[in-house]
């Protein structure tokens, strides 16, 4: 008599809870650059401000406003991420080792359009270098962000940004180094959509 086998489920590419805080970090994100450009517009660092239209909560008020929901979010988000990382071992599993002759190899690659992406479960060293830097940069944003929320509660802080005027450069930085990564991620989706599907149902 012959038994009926069951099917081997495989497992998920990205667990639910990545995927969850992912997008709730997406959305933390986009929110708190929109609003962070009106603010910045009510007193320009540099020479140019940003076009009304693309920037979020209508007024300086309301943009503190939307800053501020989306810091929390962020903030908690990312404390929980890096918990689950460092909890489940996927920190060091995923993204070390992480060797300079790799990412020069793989970068190279990719400049060459010639990248592999054949098993989502693996990140290739350009990769992992991006993910740890954009971790780092978002420590620093909202670090940075502190100093200027709260500067004179926060006065050694302050003076390891240099101070307010550069707190707020500093931030700047930050943010506009954060939206040049979500530009290429988002450029890295279009190219492999097989990773937005993965990153939305896990599989």
């Amino acid at each position: 008599m012959m038994t009926k086998q069951t099917p081997q489920k495989t497992p998920a590419i990205h667990p639910a809870w990545l995927r969850t805080m992912h997008w709730l970090n997406a959305v933390a994100v986009i929110v708190m650059v929109l609003s962070g450009w009106r603010i910045y517009d009510a007193s320009p660092i540099f020479g140019f401000s940003f076009p009304p239209g693309i920037t979020l909560g209508g007024w300086l008020a309301g943009a503190l406003l939307w800053h501020f929901a989306a810091m929390w979010l962020l903030a908690i988000n990312g404390v929980l991420y890096l918990a689950f990382n460092l909890f489940t071992g996927r920190f060091a599993r995923k993204f070390f080792p992480l060797r300079p002759a790799e990412i020069l190899r793989d970068l190279g690659a990719a400049l060459r359009g010639r990248l592999a992406h054949a098993d989502l479960r693996h990140y290739n060293a350009v990769q992992k270098l991006a993910y740890l830097f954009v971790m780092v940069d978002i420590a620093v944003l909202v670090l940075s962000g502190l100093v200027i929320f709260k500067s004179v509660q926060f006065p050694l802080l302050r003076e390891l940004m240099g101070g307010y005027d550069t707190a707020r450069v500093v931030h700047f930085v930050a943010m506009s180094l954060l939206v040049a990564f979500f530009i290429v991620h988002v450029a890295m989706v279009a190219l492999v959509p097989r990773t937005l599907l993965a990153m939305l149902r896990g599989r």
